[in-house]
């Protein structure tokens, strides 16, 4: 029996982070089918608007969040092993990652803002189209929710990393705890892989 209790009690840990990933499916799943209704509506102003994307920066991102997704599982099993170091290291080599992420993020709204491509930064009269103003409000929208998720994200992952460290989270015990992390960072990045070609690559 008491072999039992910490495995049910895994089990409505895991429950509830479900039940939240879930809740933040349904968030951004509207925001994608709002996206295909416009691409359904206005194609040519959504193809014309997404060309002036930096497709580069976001593909660069993408792979930043994809090898992130890998450090953070390499931190849930060295954490059921056990492995503060090997722990330790995965979650900051994805917080690190996630860094990278928001730095070139930045970096990117900083050149569509001089390109007068970024919405509450350029008149209105400066888009092609209704449309296209509408796209680049979706795209405003979407991928500076998505970039509140990363930064949230990167602070669990930094403070996680920080107790683990400080042996304020026993190993392997704790694991739990490393893998519920782990699950809202692997869902930052799925969110990411849809948001990249649906709004970079309408083409």
């Amino acid at each position: 029996m008491a072999d039992a209790a910490p495995s049910r009690q895994r089990d409505t840990t895991l429950m509830g982070m479900y039940l939240f990933l879930a809740s933040e499916i349904m968030l951004f799943g509207g925001l994608f089918a709002v996206a295909l209704a416009l691409r359904l509506l206005h194609p040519q102003e959504v193809a014309a608007a997404s060309r002036r994307l930096h497709y580069g920066i976001g593909a660069a991102n993408t792979v930043l969040l994809l090898t992130s997704s890998l450090a953070v599982a390499l931190a849930v099993a060295a954490a059921e092993m056990g492995k503060v170091k090997g722990t330790v290291a995965g979650l900051l080599a994805a917080a690190g990652l996630g860094l990278g992420f928001l730095a070139l993020k930045a970096a990117e709204y900083g050149m569509e803002i001089r390109e007068q491509l970024l919405p509450a930064f350029t008149p209105a009269e400066a888009f092609d189209s209704p449309a296209a103003h509408l796209f680049m409000d979706l795209y405003l929208v979407a991928t500076a929710l998505h970039a509140v998720h990363v930064t949230v994200g990167v602070a669990l992952l930094a403070g996680l990393a920080w107790r683990v460290h400080r042996r304020s989270l026993a190993l392997p015990r704790a694991a739990t705890g490393v893998e519920v992390v782990g699950l809202y960072w692997h869902l930052v990045d799925v969110i990411w892989v849809f948001l990249y070609p649906i709004l970079y690559l309408v083409r």
